[in-house]
């Protein structure tokens, strides 16, 4: 049985995990920087990678102990190569190429949103392609038809900012901690979805993507105005983004054909009541819901190692000159969408 090492440190987790080609999760290991970047209220790209370099080593040799293997044992090498924080992502790619060069293991540079976008059929082994995907993470709103491994249609991107990046920028405003997706979520099950008006950026129209920057800077005015609890404004934010990600992914399913299922992946999958909301979506669509389980959704290592898994079953191997790239998108000839700081 093939075996496969994967590492990730695009952000600000620092993983390792041992999987198999058949979807046996062997070993994971991983080290989180929360309290490292909880004074800045968001993540620092410096930071970020001191701390890969000093946790990946001993992460690897960890979930090699926890799965009794030794490198000698591992098949395929694979480490994310982008996109993320260029500090963070090189700290892993180059780890990566050295342990594949030293060890005479082939190297698979896998993308880091193709490891989100591939991870639910480690967790689900039925769900065969093509399925829509919608990706939501602190760095990325997306809607992508996946039609196979290294096969993407980009239906949707974020024209401004990505959803996650709204939910960090929400918790900041509110003073609710970090990291802001869980804080958020926590404080809006206490609130009023209906206290606060905000508005539903591009909800309605025709135009296909995500608007986010607009949203963020109503909350900073109701939270600003001093007339809402916090809670209320928690959960009328959580609310508009919900009916942004459910119109523009009805938008997308009206326009597509031949779909298996409505996948979400990213780290705002964790969130229950945007998972409680797509569930219902897929039932109104006929269609079956697929999400991996919350740590799955989340950063990690595991994704990465079935990522490269499922692209050298498919002969799909990368050579030690392979560069790290800050952003890399899944469809690169997707047509560029409107908006300065459109995501790719």
């Amino acid at each position: 049985m093939t075996i496969i090492l994967g590492l990730e440190s695009s952000c600000d987790e620092t993983a390792a995990a041992l999987v198999t080609a058949d979807g046996r999760i062997l070993a994971h290991r991983l080290a989180t920087q929360e309290e490292a970047h909880r004074p800045y209220g968001g993540v620092v790209p410096e930071i970020a990678a001191r701390a890969h370099v000093e946790a990946l080593s001993p992460l690897i040799e960890a979930a090699l102990a926890d799965a009794d293997l030794t490198l000698a044992d591992v098949d395929v090498i694979a480490a994310t190569a982008g996109p993320g924080l260029i500090g963070g992502v090189m700290v892993g790619l180059v780890t990566g190429k050295a342990l594949a060069h030293a060890a005479g293991k082939p190297l698979v540079a896998v993308n880091h949103l193709e490891g989100h976008a591939l991870s639910p059929r480690l967790a689900d082994r039925s769900l065969a392609f093509p399925y829509l995907l919608l990706l939501i993470s602190g760095g990325h709103c997306q809607l992508l038809r996946v039609e196979g491994v290294g096969r993407y249609r980009r239906l949707a991107t974020t024209i401004d900012d990505a959803v996650g990046e709204a939910f960090d920028k929400t918790a900041k405003l509110l003073g609710l901690g970090f990291p802001g997706g869980p804080a958020v979520e926590k404080a809006a099950a206490l609130g009023d979805p209906k206290a606060v008006p905000l508005p539903r950026p591009l909800v309605g129209t025709n135009d296909p993507h995500f608007s986010f920057a607009g949203l963020k800077s109503a909350v900073m005015r109701a939270a600003q105005s001093g007339l809402h609890a916090k809670e209320d404004i928690a959960a009328s934010f959580q609310q508009a983004v919900i009916d942004c990600l459910l119109d523009r992914t009805r938008r997308a399913l009206i326009a597509s054909e031949g779909l298996t299922a409505l996948v979400v992946a990213g780290g705002v999958a964790a969130n229950q009541a945007v998972r409680d909301a797509l569930t219902e979506m897929a039932r109104q669509f006929d269609l079956p819901f697929v999400a991996p389980p919350l740590w799955l959704c989340t950063d990690n290592a595991a994704m990465i190692a079935w990522a490269g898994a499922e692209r050298f079953a498919a002969g799909l191997i990368d050579d030690l000159t392979t560069p790290a790239r800050p952003r890399w998108p899944l469809d690169p000839d997707a047509e560029k969408a409107r908006g300065a700081g459109v995501k790719a």
